[in-house]
């Protein structure tokens, strides 16, 4: 689980971990969306990842990146 790193307000930004190589990446979340599960690929090592967004009491985003098959 990751915080936001963008106070632009566009779209939020998360810096996540590649479950796959390793690398840390930034993905954008469309927080209009509410909680949402989906895949996007790596952008070091293309590989799917499966990233899972959520909002706790205060409204507030996470996101957790896993393997997709995991």
């Amino acid at each position: 689980m990751l915080v936001d790193d963008d106070d632009s307000g566009l779209l939020p930004s998360f810096e996540i971990v590649c479950p796959h190589c390793g690398e840390r990446i930034t993905v954008f979340v469309d927080d209009s969306a509410g909680a949402q599960r989906y895949v996007e690929d790596c952008s070091v090592c293309c590989r799917p990842i499966e990233l899972e967004v959520t909002l706790d009491a205060d409204g507030e985003l996470a996101v957790a990146a896993r393997a997709e098959n995991d």
